[in-house]
């Protein structure tokens, strides 16, 4: 479950999770899961990915791990190490592990996986866990900073009607 009430987001931290939460809007316009990730390096979005896991035919291919692949590929792991984040919902379990072996430093999520999870029911195209990001970076040697759920009524928003077979 999601810690209650986390602290305010400065303006420019709500902007670039606005802008990851307008990635999963243009994921789904594109036939896609709404979800979508940016990655900001000292104070400068640098990356953003969203889902491709219909377009792509990639059960792996959730926004967090498409960014994780981009960002390793361009990023130092100490660069790495002092990036953010923004996505427009917690990382699933596989994510949280792209993240840890990555070397971000810092997760910044709007709706929360257990929110996504009361948004979803039991629909197949996306079969929740409940393990949230926190649980799965605990489990690491190195830590990452997580902040959310923010955004509640934008991040979920986005996924209106699309679980009950109305977007999918």
């Amino acid at each position: 479950m999601n810690p209650a009430a986390p602290a305010a987001l400065a303006p420019d931290e709500e902007a670039f999770l606005t802008a990851a939460i307008d990635l999963a809007a243009r994921s789904r316009k594109e036939g896609n899961h709404p979800f979508g990730s940016l990655l900001v390096l000292d104070g400068t979005a640098v990356l953003e990915a969203g889902n491709t896991v219909t377009t792509g035919r990639d059960a792996t291919g959730h926004a967090e791990t498409n960014l994780v692949r981009l960002a390793t590929a361009a990023y130092t792991r100490a660069e790495l190490t002092r990036a953010t984040l923004y996505t427009s919902t917690e990382p699933c379990a596989m994510c949280s592990g792209a993240v840890y072996w990555s070397g971000i430093g810092r997760v910044v999520y709007a709706l929360g996986e257990d929110e996504l999870l009361a948004l979803t029911g039991a629909d197949e195209e996306n079969p929740t866990m409940a393990l949230p990001c926190r649980t799965v970076f605990a489990s690491g040697q190195r830590p990452v900073e997580v902040s959310g759920p923010h955004l509640h009524d934008r991040a979920a928003a986005v996924h209106a009607g699309f679980w009950t077979g109305a977007g999918a």
